[in-house]
């Protein structure tokens, strides 16, 4: 589904940053500058979701920083068993499944090959979402704005995947926040989502994500649980109660 009207949304970005390297000292930096950008948002009932698990430090900022719910959106690669990092299509939280044929067909793969990397995708997609929601029901989105929050987006699918998954679980409406983007893959986003924020916007044939923080290292899931965890209990804290 593309932004209102079928016409991309615009890209809001800190016209200082364009084109900079590196522009943050980590994620959490990251995340504060969102929030700023995104301080229309403080309070609305929107719902904050990462994409974990580099997303996750990004978002528990914004969603601190605006007093807004927080929970995870999980998507993950279907591969073939020779190659797990050779991706062929996305399994997300709600089920959506989505291939890229070009690769199906470039990896010379049957569809009973396809269909049991689907199987692990989803089984690893189930497994996440029952370890970053805790002990509590999926998060309600139906009929709320959902800011979709991760560290940043070079080809940008992981991020088409996720918006499309969270269309499908009743957002009403899709903004999708990052500290940074390659050119292209803001501007395919914008034609799917609401409304885009990106601080850091940059182009070039060697875009890397990790070049816009000056501290980057990987975060594990246990990590990224122990985040959203703490994040969530300060945001009860100060609303008082706790939404999801």
């Amino acid at each position: 589904m593309a932004s209102s009207g079928g016409k991309s949304a615009p890209i809001h970005d800190i016209p200082e940053l364009r084109g900079r390297a590196p522009c943050f000292l980590g994620r959490e930096e990251a995340g504060r500058a969102l929030a700023r950008m995104l301080e229309a948002y403080r309070g609305s009932g929107a719902r904050v979701a990462a994409i974990p698990s580099g997303g996750v430090p990004v978002a528990a900022e914004i969603a601190r920083e605006l007093a807004l719910p927080i929970c995870a959106v999980v998507v993950s690669k279907a591969t073939p068993s020779w190659n797990t990092e050779m991706g062929y299509g996305a399994v997300a939280s709600g089920g959506l499944v989505r291939l890229n044929e070009a690769s199906v067909r470039r990896l010379e793969m049957t569809a009973h090959e396809v269909q049991e990397g689907v199987q692990r995708a989803k089984a690893k997609v189930g497994r996440r979402d029952r370890k970053y929601r805790g002990e509590g029901p999926p998060p309600g989105l139906e009929g709320h704005t959902v800011i979709l929050v991760d560290d940043g987006l070079a080809s940008g699918f992981t991020a088409l995947v996720a918006v499309e998954a969270l269309r499908s679980l009743g957002a009403a409406s899709v903004v999708l926040a990052v500290p940074t983007a390659h050119r292209d893959a803001a501007q395919k986003l914008a034609a799917q989502v609401d409304a885009l924020y990106c601080a850091n916007v940059r182009g070039g044939a060697s875009f890397a994500v990790a070049d816009a923080y000056e501290h980057w290292s990987d975060v594990d899931e246990d990590e990224a649980v122990d985040i959203l965890q703490k994040a969530r209990a300060a945001i009860a804290r100060s609303r008082g109660r706790q939404d999801f």
